[in-house]
């Protein structure tokens, strides 16, 4: 009966070993698993990290767009607006002009004009009309800038 006893212990170890071994080796299984799972957990992390950032240069980039359409249209109002009111102050300087003439023609009728006022309301026409051509030169360039 001895034999069999060491026998049955000897088989009772080897059922022990081989269970522990399956504990380990399951446990081990586990283990790689929950790190497989880690792993892809992680990159999925970095790809919605990278999608992200992705869409936040795609907001940027339209933000940018928009904020430079927006200052284009600002420049075409600015020019427009600068355009009418040089087109405005030639016609204000030639109904001057006009006044002007009107005024001297008048005074040399009724001769209440002497030499130098005619002489005064002629510089004075003279420089509206060199202020007339500079307006008309710089409303060329507004217009040719536009």
């Amino acid at each position: 009966m001895f034999p069999m006893k060491k026998s049955l212990i000897f088989l009772a170890f080897l059922l022990a070993i081989s269970a522990n071994a399956q504990i380990i080796g399951s446990t081990a299984i586990t283990q790689n698993n929950v790190d497989e799972q880690t792993v892809e957990m992680m990159e999925a992390k970095e790809k919605a990290e990278k999608a992200q950032k992705k869409a936040e240069r795609e907001a940027a980039k339209a933000e940018k767009a928009q904020k430079k359409a927006e200052k284009e249209v600002k420049k075409r109002e600015k020019s427009a607006d600068a355009i009418s009111s040089k087109k405005k102050s030639i016609a204000k300087d030639e109904k001057k002009i006009e006044k002007l003439n009107e005024k001297l023609v008048k005074g040399q009728q009724k001769g209440k004009l002497s030499p130098d006022d005619i002489e005064k309301l002629n510089a004075k026409i003279d420089k509206t009309k060199v202020g007339i051509l500079k307006d008309k030169e710089k409303l060329a360039k507004l217009i040719k800038k536009q």
